[in-house]
């Protein structure tokens, strides 16, 4: 059974890989500042937008100097800020009435990958305002063009102003489910490194590795390009040089512009090669438990690529040279440990655990069937694993001490 799902697998990830030329992707309009933001929104020819972000951003100001260019430029706006850390359907929903009853005609998110998300469900709710959230999930099932949307990153980790998806928590049912269409990949992205500078600094390490697996999981797949590889390894070694000093010093320009380099290429990278199995048993724990996804990813990380095994040694170690942390000399098998044990030092020196609590035995099972059907057959992972195998990370990264 399992040999003909491999095979199933594999033949839809090969026919993707073939049409990966002539798929309409695309990037957004990079813009620097927010006062240069000023010039799209007269191209654009926006009269009102809905902002959407979340309470901690406009807590800490971080949309201040927005809503002064906007009122400046004489345009009406509203502020959507009760984003959940895993966007809800219910987010999505009140977002969207915001958006009629002050008859928006553009989007505009402000925040990390949750603001993004849900900015582009609403956008797409928009374009199809007779279809659920849920009958839009998937590949390919919103073609419509969505209105202005313009991604204002405040985080650097999620590289969701330039990819195609849209992750949103169904709460009722825990579980998450992913929209993946062209249309969705925002108009613009402003990347202003002064909106980062006052991520406190777990946001940033855990912002910092989701970026680091977005890069590492578009490497290590069967469905790379000449492109996907040179942006993948570009992060990669932007992220080694850069994730702890932000950490330490928040108010590093230079860390930060890069970071949200490294966050924007590895975005591109995967958006055309795909994810992995790190990040479908992170969405898994995110929809049944409200783990931060980049907490998630960053925990995972390292488990799943000691799974893999010899299948993924020469690709790791070529990450690891990229990385810094590798020599010419070394082996692939040497280079791959050396790769792995850097990641896992990097989570150690930024507080990031190796385990998580609060997983339950009773709910691994139900996770794993989410983990495998999302990642099954589309993520082109270097090694096929059954729900059985997956199952077995949750056991790997539960803490289940009394102190948890």
């Amino acid at each position: 059974m399992f040999l003909i799902k491999a095979v199933f697998c594999r033949a839809v990830q090969t026919a993707f890989r073939i049409a990966l030329p002539l798929l309409p992707y695309r990037e957004p309009e990079i813009v620097d500042s927010c006062e240069a933001f000023a010039k799209v929104c007269k191209k654009e020819k926006i009269s009102s937008t809905l902002i959407v972000t979340d309470k901690g951003i406009v807590a800490h100001g971080l949309t201040t100097s927005l809503e002064k260019m906007l009122k400046e430029n004489d345009i009406s706006f509203v502020i959507y800020d009760n984003t959940q850390p895993n966007p809800t359907v219910c987010n999505v929903e009140e977002a969207l009435e915001y958006y009629h009853r002050y008859h928006c005609d553009a989007l505009i998110a402000v925040g990390g990958g949750s603001s993004m998300d849900c900015a582009k469900a609403v956008g797409a709710r928009v374009a199809y305002p007779k279809r659920t959230v849920g009958q839009m999930k998937g590949i390919l099932r919103v073609l419509r063009k969505l209105p202005v949307l313009i991604a204002i990153p405040t985080t650097a980790g999620t590289g969701s102003e330039v990819t195609l998806a849209s992750v949103i928590t169904d709460g009722g049912k825990q579980h998450k489910y992913a929209m993946m269409s062209f249309p969705l990949i925002p108009s613009y992205a402003v990347l202003d490194a002064s909106l980062t500078c006052s991520l406190p600094p777990y946001l940033t390490a855990t912002t910092g590795m989701d970026a680091l697996t977005h890069a590492v999981e578009a490497y290590i797949g069967r469905s790379t390009t000449r492109q996907t590889r040179r942006l993948a390894l570009e992060s990669v070694r932007l992220i080694f040089q850069n994730v702890e000093v932000a950490y330490t010093d928040g108010y590093n320009r230079r860390a930060r512009s890069s970071m949200l380099l490294a966050a924007y290429k590895a975005g591109i990278a995967f958006s055309k090669s795909y994810v992995g199995y790190v990040h479908a048993v992170a969405h898994s724990l995110g929809g049944q438990y409200g783990i931060a996804h980049g907490l998630a990813n960053a925990v995972v990380l390292p488990y799943i690529l000691e799974a893999y095994g010899k299948s993924i040694y020469k690709k790791l170690n070529r990450l690891g040279m990229a990385a810094g942390v590798c020599q010419k000399t070394d082996t692939d098998e040497d280079g791959a440990k050396k790769f792995i044990a850097a990641v896992k030092g990097m989570n150690i020196r930024m507080g990031i655990p190796d385990k998580l609590p609060g997983i339950r035995k009773e709910d691994i099972p139900v996770m794993a069937k989410h983990a495998e059907r999302e990642a099954n057959p589309l993520y082109p992972v270097p090694k096929l694993m059954t729900r059985r195998e997956l199952e077995e990370f949750y056991y790997q990264i539960a803490d289940w001490s009394e102190k948890a």
